[in-house]
């Protein structure tokens, strides 16, 4: 479990994130607002003409005069509907472009967020962000946010309209409104805590059930699955014991509603009485107000009512927009390096508050060098491998390529491929791709020639076409490494980081996956942390580390002779051979 999350914006952030949307399409907004009071206005027209109808009727009209007014409740309670319908569809429609746009910002955010802040939240939290929270809003704009904001219009044209009759209605009527924000005022700061407490642990959830499921292997090893499922159980308890108390808390708002509703129809009603007596409205204007506000019951409980899940649908807003404001990699628009030699000077890296990783660490990679990183487990070997693919960022000294800092760079100065490659699902071709969008099918052909993998590939049951990944044609570790390395050919970086690229490979594959490794890497300068030590035989100059510091450099047979640490791994290794 970790002890920090990402971070997340306040009510002023997200407002104003959310008002800079709305202004970029101040056309849709605008019409969107245009539909809902047209369909408020229409709404309101019956109540007005039934006022009038009771008043003709009092008066004994005769019954064409009675017709015009049915004529009219009707046209309108048509037109109401019509505009309801369109303004309910206009602002599900904003709104899925908003929320459309907002999970993009996100996605295109946490893609460029540096590794070491995604290391120290959990990749749990992100997770949860762009799932749970993503789908929170999601159902708020499609199940009940064209319903709130066309009740918040009815209810304020329907005041309006109350005040229109007489003020002293307008004003009875107004009298619930300071109850609702009283209602409101309890019920907001006793829930809001309470679903960004939920969030959090589901946010807690998701990354105990991540990590049980990368480290699956190691869970069942030390027989960790009861552990595990108690932390789960916990954390889902947690979560169900925060809903069911924002339940209780959402029973006695309900209450609250009730007697707002109570005393605004009463004071409409006592108010109308005495002001019909003392002859200065007529029945029928009163009966047009009890009406406008009676007919407010619905709208208004089904606002107060989704204020309980707007909260959930703002606290998810808020997750995801203190995401958007974190800091990122920017690279756009940055120079390509003036040269291609690979150095770290004096770098120092820890983990957190942990002991250092490394503790100044110095080498150079010069342009077309392949050199071999190599040491026992801890060295400091894939540490050094993501300082200098701009992966992390060291606590002392800097990561250049060309003189030039890595993060200073564009994207595609240096490229990293770990033991860890994901198949993204799709067409095998549109996979590599990823490296080039533009590139033919011949540069594609051309790749996978490159690192050996054209044959498998032309073979798999649609050719480069064969759908890959989740849900498709599965790849074994070696053939994914290959197309790994094949996006490393299309990409066509100056300068490329292996880190254990070739180590699921297993014994059988490795001389293939090696020789596709080398063939990636020709005319590169490229540090490769070598798995095997063949690989390290193979380099133009090794080095070798332990705890955090560089013991050993120089070429294969110049250490092997040297008789040091490099000769006691050749050794070991040699006799495993």
């Amino acid at each position: 479990m970790t002890g920090q999350i990402l971070p997340i914006a306040d009510g002023r952030r997200t407002r104003a994130w959310l008002g800079a949307e709305l202004w970029q399409r101040k056309g849709s907004s605008a019409v969107t607002l245009a539909a809902g009071l047209l369909a408020a206005g229409a709404s309101i027209i019956p109540a007005y003409a039934l006022g009038l109808l009771v008043d003709r009727i009092r008066a004994g009209s005769e019954p064409g005069a009675i017709l015009g007014v049915a004529v009219t409740i009707v046209a309108a309670a048509v037109a109401g509907g019509v505009a309801t319908g369109v303004a309910g569809h206009l602002i599900s429609r904003l709104g899925s472009r908003i929320l459309a746009d907002l999970r993009e910002q996100t996605v295109a955010t946490a893609l460029r967020l540096p590794a070491l802040v995604l290391d120290r939240a959990g990749r749990g939290d992100l997770l949860s962000r762009v799932s749970a929270d993503i789908a929170a809003i999601g159902r708020a704009v499609s199940e009940f946010l064209p319903g709130m904001i066309s009740a918040l219009l009815l209810t304020t044209l329907s005041l309006i309209a109350m005040a229109g009759l007489d003020w002293r209605l307008g004003l009875a009527g107004a009298l619930s409104v300071p109850l609702y924000v009283i209602g409101l005022r309890w019920y907001l700061p006793r829930a809001a805590p309470s679903y960004a407490a939920e969030r959090v642990a589901i946010a807690d959830r998701s990354q105990l059930f991540v990590e049980g499921m990368q480290g699956l292997a190691t869970v069942h090893a030390y027989r960790l699955e009861d552990r595990h499922r108690a932390d789960i159980e916990t954390a889902s308890a947690r979560a169900r014991d925060i809903s069911m108390s924002v339940f209780g808390l959402y029973t006695r708002f309900v209450g609250r509603i009730n007697r707002a509703e109570l005393i605004g129809l009463g004071a409409v009603l006592v108010t109308g009485f005495l002001l019909v007596r003392s002859g200065q409205v007529t029945v029928g204007e009163v009966s047009a107000a009890a009406l406008l506000f009676h007919r407010l019951f619905n709208p208004m409980a089904m606002l107060m009512a989704t204020f309980d899940r707007a909260q959930d649908a703002g606290a998810s807003l808020a997750r995801l927009v203190g995401v958007l404001g974190m800091p990122v990699e920017q690279r756009d628009g940055a120079e390509p390096p003036p040269g291609r030699e690979l150095a770290l000077d004096d770098v120092s890296f820890a983990y957190g508050d942990g002991p250092p990783v490394l503790d100044g660490v110095s080498l150079r990679v010069a342009p077309g060098e392949r050199v071999a990183l190599v040491g026992s487990t801890g060295a400091g070997k894939t540490t050094a491998a993501s300082l200098a693919a701009g992966i992390l960022r060291p606590d002392r000294g800097r990561a250049t390529v060309g003189g030039v800092a890595v993060t200073d760079l564009p994207a595609s100065t240096v490229a990293i491929v770990s033991q860890e490659t994901h198949v993204f699902a799709g067409p095998l071709a549109d996979d590599l791709r990823l490296a080039r969008p533009a590139a033919t099918d011949d540069e594609v052909t051309a790749a996978l020639a490159r690192v050996g993998a054209l044959t498998w590939a032309r073979d798999l049951p649609a050719g480069l076409g064969t759908v890959v990944g989740d849900g498709g044609h599965a790849l074994t570790a070696a053939q994914a490494q290959q197309l790994a390395l094949a996006r490393v050919v299309l990409l066509d970086p100056p300068v490329v980081v292996l880190d254990e690229a070739t180590a699921e490979a297993g014994s059988a594959g490795a001389r293939d996956l090696e020789q596709a490794a080398a063939a990636a890497l020709e005319g590169r300068t490229a540090l490769v942390v070598a798995h095997r030590l063949t690989q390290a035989a193979a380099a133009d100059r090794v080095i070798v580390m332990e705890h955090g510091t560089i013991v050993e450099s120089g070429p294969h047979a110049d250490l092997v002779a040297a008789g040091g640490r490099y000769a006691d791994l050749w050794a070991a290794w040699s006799a495993r051979s």
